[in-house]
């Protein structure tokens, strides 16, 4: 749905608390850290800036305030308290609510150490594909132009695209209209406009793209290595702008 300026100017500034917490959590997250600590040290930070994590104000609410996924967990993972190790692959998946407004943002990383050359595949992959996807966007163009730009991006990288999850609209409600896959034909799906905001969301396997829910209900598993890479895009009259990075 579009928004109202002051609705679009909540989004950018909830963006730019988003990216920078999760800038910091780059930095905090590392060997002996627990996903509880974790989750803790978030709260925080969104509390000194006046927002609200999103996971906590719909149903059905997430137990915890961002989503942890350590190795074959994809997404949607519960923090614990288990600590981190050194090499752990970590998905940190974080959507805050500010002014009566949702963003959303996401990345992977390796725990302690530089990745390794798939590791490194994997996320650097993932991350081209988020940028292919919003290359050229404007209004006028379609979630179908989106998702091949990201699926082909996917692919020419030789990894797998999941096709279970997939991204979405945002604003007022964490998840809106239009759905957007990372797949697609150019020209299909819901056409953008100016105003509208969505969420562009890679979610790339190193190998199968089957996935299972975990007996937390809650956590979404792969049988390999995944990676995730997001941000909240808004669609302007001149293309497009990335309200989530820095």
């Amino acid at each position: 749905m579009q928004k109202t300026p002051e609705q679009i100017e909540a989004q950018r500034a909830g963006g730019k608390i988003l990216a920078q917490v999760l800038a910091d959590l780059r930095d905090f997250a590392a060997p002996g850290v627990t996903g509880l600590e974790i989750n803790d040290f978030v709260a925080q930070k969104l509390k000194a800036a006046g927002a609200e994590p999103s996971y906590t104000l719909e149903a059905p609410t997430f137990p915890g305030v961002i989503c942890i996924s350590i190795n074959n967990a994809f997404i949607h993972g519960i923090p614990t308290p288990d600590p981190l190790e050194q090499g752990d692959k970590v998905s940190f998946d974080l959507s805050i609510c500010y002014h009566g407004m949702n963003v959303d943002s996401a990345f992977t990383m390796i725990v302690g150490r530089p990745p390794d050359a798939r590791e490194n595949h994997l996320i650097e992959t993932t991350k081209a594909a988020f940028f292919a996807g919003v290359k050229g966007l404007k209004a006028g163009s379609t979630t179908g132009d989106i998702g091949y730009r990201v699926g082909q991006t996917i692919k020419r990288g030789k990894l797998g695209v999941i096709t279970d999850f997939i991204g979405h609209g945002i604003g007022v409600s964490m998840h809106e209209k239009p759905e957007v896959p990372n797949f697609g034909r150019p020209g299909e799906g819901a056409i953008l406009e100016v105003g509208q905001t969505i969420c562009i969301e890679p979610m790339v396997s190193l190998g199968s793209t089957k996935t299972r829910i975990a007996d937390d209900g809650w956590t979404v598993l792969l049988n390999t290595l995944g990676a995730h890479y997001e941000h909240t895009v808004l669609i302007t009259e001149d293309g497009h702008e990335i309200l989530t990075e820095l």
